[in-house]
């Protein structure tokens, strides 16, 4: 067995399995292990997704925020053992892979437009499941 193999085994061993599936310009909420001496808590950093960087085990994404009038950004590893949870809050519709540009904005300019319809869940949408639903009640009050 190589060296790289034995190294991609090792990595897909640490690979967490239960990642929501986000992207850029998703509204998400990150919940943080954080250990203060012998006590862990829980805390939540909530923002836009404005990037996603790398792939497999040291993948990251980039979280941005605006907090008392001051921009903050955060770089997680999305398979860190520290990261407990991450939701998604909102959806964004963006035509860009890096939002770099809403680090200097504010108020409306830092708005993200949202994404319609329902999340996609095994490459079909909600709405379009409906009518299969509803021609199959049609089927049952005829009988």
């Amino acid at each position: 067995m190589s060296r790289s193999a034995i190294i991609e085994k090792l990595e897909k061993q640490q690979l967490k399995k239960s990642i929501p599936d986000f992207r850029i310009g998703d509204t998400v909420r990150v919940h943080i292990r954080i250990i203060e001496g012998d006590k862990e808590r829980t805390q939540v950093f909530t923002g836009t997704v404005i990037a996603r960087k790398g792939t497999g085990l040291s993948e990251t994404f980039s979280v941005h925020r605006v907090a008392y009038g001051e921009g903050m950004e955060r770089v997680f590893m999305l398979h860190s053992p520290r990261i407990a949870k991450i939701e998604v809050m909102k959806e964004g519709q963006v035509r860009r892979s890096k939002l770099y540009y809403l680090r200097g904005t504010s108020g409306k300019a830092s708005k993200v437009k949202g994404r319609f319809g329902a999340r996609r869940s095994n490459g079909a949408t909600e709405a379009a499941e409906e009518p299969v639903a509803a021609g199959a009640a049609e089927e049952q009050t005829e009988s």
